[in-house]
């Protein structure tokens, strides 16, 4: 680590908690040039407005007053090149998300670290320091002066994050984590295997890549430089084959003429962000999706339905004496015939119907443009299946009973349902192990 960026800086640094304030704040205070406390979000964009020429924010996320995000946004509007560094144990599922689309350079879990909360700062704050050095040394990057090219090169390769110097068309100058990361020996040897960095960029949806570029003649920095800071994010394979994501900032040097780009790794924020996203929408045990993802997708197929006139359908079935089966087998066993179920019923249907675990040993199956015929089929099919699975694991044959409607004119989410609830207790009332509809 490049301890020596953070000599020079500013950091305003924001905690509510008195003990994590004094003790982290002291720290911090003995690595920088000057530090600013604060001990809640609105006391922290006070003082940010009364020391503008700050060069760090490093703050928690839940406070009174105002939240650490939110104290953030605004920070954002007066100053958006400000590198900030998240300390939280916050463990909202969407936090992480609004820390990227706030802008978050990089984070610090509590209990904190120090050694990774320095990092994290100097992680956020080199591409600042690179700039101020750059323009520093004040010879022009066209200028083949021996003196000019050794100081930018100690410059660069003093850099924790992937930096290069290119024009709006060729790399003129990389580091040594550049090198390092493509595993290759010199800029010249890259060049003659790549003739562009952005064409390393993948082609996936959510991260930039040139295929966006393809039907016309922008250049890929100048684009990038347009857009929003959470939209400023690629995805490269390293020189063994891992994906790693970055978030891309641009410096315009030498009014156009060249660009200073820094590529700083987000891949564990992300991958955070994406686990506890999946961690709210999916049901732990089986894998399928949960009540609260059932309610933003049924929204929007209704609203779909509506739009175009299609069939919407529902299934909700259960497993036939679940109940009895765990009293006998144990509630172990009774977790493995809901995987199993989850497996089967996942099998069964089509890849753009939804099945979620509605809850205990219920199950519900929402079938896009399918009207009540087709339902009832999907659904004795899905009986069949369960009724027909066999396993080694499984000490007794396992059935489930269904109830199916169709969505009429003037339905809402919780008449749908209940519809189908109806048609299910039906089916347990008849015999179980049978398939029921309900229309109107």
């Amino acid at each position: 680590m490049n301890k020596e960026v953070l000599k020079n800086i500013k950091v305003l640094y924001v905690e509510d908690e008195n003990d994590v304030r004094e003790f982290t704040g002291k720290t911090i205070k003995a690595i920088v040039k000057e530090i600013i406390i604060a001990a809640d979000g609105k006391e922290g964009l006070e003082k940010f407005k009364e020391h503008l020429d700050v060069d760090l924010i490093v703050t928690d996320i839940n406070m009174p007053k105002m939240g650490g995000l939110e104290m953030c946004a605004y920070i954002k509007e007066i100053n958006p090149a400000i590198p900030i560094v998240i300390t939280s144990a916050h463990n909202d599922p969407n936090f992480l998300k609004k820390a990227i689309d706030v802008g978050v350079s990089a984070y610090a879990m509590k209990p904190i670290d120090l050694y990774q909360l320095i990092e994290s700062m100097i992680k956020a704050v080199e591409p600042i320091f690179l700039r101020k050095q750059l323009e520093e040394v004040n010879l022009s990057l066209e200028e083949k002066v021996e003196e000019g090219i050794q100081k930018v090169k100690s410059i660069l390769d003093a850099q924790d994050n992937i930096v290069f110097v290119s024009s709006s068309n060729i790399i003129t100058n990389v580091n040594k984590k550049f090198l390092e990361f493509f595993g290759t020996d010199s800029l010249e040897e890259f060049l003659n295997n790549v003739s562009c960095v952005s064409k390393l960029f993948k082609n996936e949806r959510g991260f930039f890549s040139p295929e966006i570029l393809k039907d016309s003649n922008k250049n890929w920095i100048e684009y990038l430089q347009n857009l929003s800071e959470v939209d400023r994010v690629v995805k490269i394979t390293n020189k063994d084959g891992i994906d790693r994501v970055f978030t891309v900032n641009i410096d315009d040097y030498e009014q156009g003429q060249h660009f200073v780009i820094s590529l700083t790794d987000i891949t564990e924020l992300k991958e955070k962000s994406n686990l506890l996203e999946y961690q709210a929408s999916h049901d732990l045990l089986t894998g399928l999706f949960n009540r609260q993802k059932f309610h933003e997708i049924f929204g929007k197929e209704i609203r779909r339905d509506r739009r175009y006139q299609n069939d919407l359908s529902l299934i909700l079935f259960d497993i036939d004496h679940f109940k009895k089966f765990n009293d006998e087998f144990g509630h172990n066993m009774g977790d493995e015939v809901l995987k199993f179920i989850a497996e089967v019923v996942t099998r069964s249907v089509r890849e753009h119907d939804t099945v979620v675990r509605w809850g205990g040993e219920e199950f519900l199956v929402l079938l896009p443009e399918t009207n009540i015929d087709g339902a009832m089929k999907v659904a004795e099919k899905i009986r069949n299946a369960i009724q027909e699975f066999k396993s080694k694991k499984l000490p007794k044959q396992i059935t489930a009973s269904f109830g199916v409607t169709t969505l009429d004119e003037g339905d809402i989410e919780e008449e749908f349902i209940k519809k189908a609830d109806i048609a299910l207790y039906k089916a347990k009332r008849d015999g179980r192990n049978m398939v029921s509809s309900y229309t109107t």
